[in-house]
């Protein structure tokens, strides 16, 4: 019996057999994350059914149920049976001061679903639950009751919706653009000021733009003016108790009644929730609305780390294997590049900043833009600076990745092609650089990984809670590489470790952190593609 336990210990049967079970048990615990990931944050699109509760004190809740807990008993258990909570979403911040109300299953005498309630999603204060008491137009009475004044209500609505999209289009980017043209304006005059100019054509040209661009503000303002006055429409709500809240149709963003909705209708519903989750800016403190700066953020944020590591990274690993003398000095450098891969994120960001901001950033701002200081341009935290910060956290990925694709490049290889008569550099970037590509797009792949799912760098290099502009956009230069941006990551972090309302931010973690999924899995996808195509034109090519 020993020998045979000592034959099978030997033979490795059961290292085979303990790798695959921890393989299939690390598969499971991904697939239990993710699925957990999903179901929570679909559900956090899904119309929820309202209910009204009524308590045996008396009391009465309206809401939809969030969860459902045990109740903790730490006493003796004696046979006693669970009891059980729910979490009720009554919404109405600005009314009850609360979103969320636990409510022991034991206290409710009557569960009950109306069917003349409405939710109304607003620009401010989060989502209202009630009935609709009346809709004006000025001071006019247009319907009155929930159901006629839903249906007027959503009539208007679409109108409001364009005309407060025509005035953020206005406040945004025309009005944006004008500011943005007088700051320029303002700083030019500043600088010729500190040359000692303060006369001559060219700044008479510049004080004569002043009144053009002012006369075009005016305009814009009456514009504004005239659109928001012809917002006339409110509607008065009423909560479950008969309070009363009156909202301008123009804070309205969506009014439904969920517990009418059909199955098309909640498939509807969570479509419309996911396409404005995507194309949205972020509201009530990010907690609710989209993440399309955050979107956009990480996406150039990533590019860019990609477009100043690769390049860096393969000029390394392609000088350190090809054409560096090999020697202590050489092995001396490999071990800093695999050390550097192993320090700590925020130890790179404190470097980032040290370097690039404050010394590099510091010393453009006093050569270039000495007009805006003590106002800093390039002296603060900015996409360009993050992009390097995390360019330098990655690079050691891309040259170790890269080193090894070219230690597997036949030697016979090169010398063939030195042998008819190619030069070192022609043998380099005609033979061994198209060879050595899969290994370099394995070494990106997980370098833009990484920098999808880094916050801490970031933290202090360029990421905002929420950033005014884009980094790109129809000003000149177009590509402000100076600007603050938002991440995914940081979106994250910032939402379920830092809002005061946890509750309420809870479905947007889990959306949120799905996103950052997907788009780390749709970059790596893209990266590992263009690498099997790659491998296949070489493989063509050999043949």
């Amino acid at each position: 019996m020993f020998d045979k336990g000592k034959k099978v210990w030997k033979r490795g049967d059961l290292f085979i057999w303990l790798t695959g079970a921890g393989l299939a048990l690390s598969l499971i615990m991904t697939a239990a994350l993710l699925m957990a990931i999903v179901v929570n944050a679909m559900g956090s699109f899904w119309p929820g059914e309202l209910k009204i509760l009524d308590l045996k004190d008396g009391s009465r809740v309206l809401g939809i149920q969030m969860a459902r807990e045990v109740i903790p008993d730490f006493g003796p258990a004696n046979g006693k049976p669970e009891l059980y909570r729910i979490q009720i979403k009554k919404a109405n911040r600005d009314i009850y001061n609360s979103d969320f109300v636990w409510i022991d299953e034991e206290s409710i005498k009557i569960s009950q679903t109306p069917k003349d309630v409405v939710a109304v999603t607003r620009r401010e204060w989060g989502v209202f639950f009630g009935y609709i008491k009346e809709v004006l137009d000025g001071d006019q009475v247009i319907a009155k009751g929930t159901v006629e004044g839903l249906k007027v209500a959503r009539n208007l609505l679409p109108g409001v919706t364009k005309k407060n999209k025509d005035i953020e289009k206005i406040e945004k980017k025309e009005i944006g653009a004008i500011n943005y043209k007088l700051e320029r304006v303002r700083l030019k005059l500043r600088k010729l000021n500190l040359k000692g100019v303060t006369q001559g054509a060219e700044v008479e040209a510049l004080k004569s733009e002043v009144p053009i661009l002012q006369s075009h503000y005016d305009m814009l303002e009456n514009k504004l003016h005239q659109l928001r006055t012809a917002q006339t429409a409110k509607i008065v709500l009423q909560t479950l108790e008969g309070r009363e809240k009156t909202l301008p149709l123009s804070q309205m963003l969506d009014i439904n009644n969920p517990n009418a909705f059909s199955l098309p209708d909640k498939i509807a519903y969570l479509l419309k929730g996911i396409n404005n989750f995507f194309w949205d800016d972020p509201r009530e403190a990010n907690t609710e609305g989209g993440v399309f700066p955050a979107i956009y953020g990480t996406i150039l944020m990533v590019l860019m780390m990609s477009l100043l590591a690769t390049p860096l990274g393969v000029l390394a690993a392609f000088y350190l294997r090809e054409y560096a003398k090999q020697g202590t000095l050489v092995s001396i450098v490999r071990i800093a590049v695999n050390n550097l891969a192993g320090i700590p994120s925020i130890v790179i960001g404190v470097f980032g900043v040290g370097f690039f901001i404050y010394f590099i950033g510091g010393s453009i701002d006093q050569i270039f833009f000495s007009e805006s200081l003590p106002t800093p341009t390039f002296g603060t935290g900015g996409i360009l600076w993050a992009s390097l910060t995390m360019a330098l956290l990655t690079v050691p990925v891309v040259i170790v990745s890269t080193e090894e694709g070219l230690a597997a490049v036949p030697k016979g290889i090169r010398e063939a092609s030195l042998a008819v008569g190619a030069t070192k550099f022609e043998t380099t970037w005609r033979v061994v650089l198209p060879a050595v590509m899969p290994s370099v797009l394995t070494g990106l792949i997980l370098a833009m990984a990484r920098a999808a799912g880094e916050v801490a760098p970031l933290m202090i290099t360029g990421v905002v809670k929420l950033a005014p502009s884009l980094p790109i956009d129809g000003l000149w230069p177009f590509l402000h590489l100076e600007r603050k941006f938002m991440h995914l990551g940081f979106h994250i972090y910032d939402v379920g470790f830092q809002s005061p309302n946890v509750d309420a931010a809870r479905p947007m973690v889990f959306a949120t952190t799905l996103l950052l999924l997907l788009m780390i899995i749709l970059l790596n996808m893209a990266a590992i593609y263009l690498r099997n195509r790659l491998r296949k034109q070489l493989t063509a090519s050999a043949v």
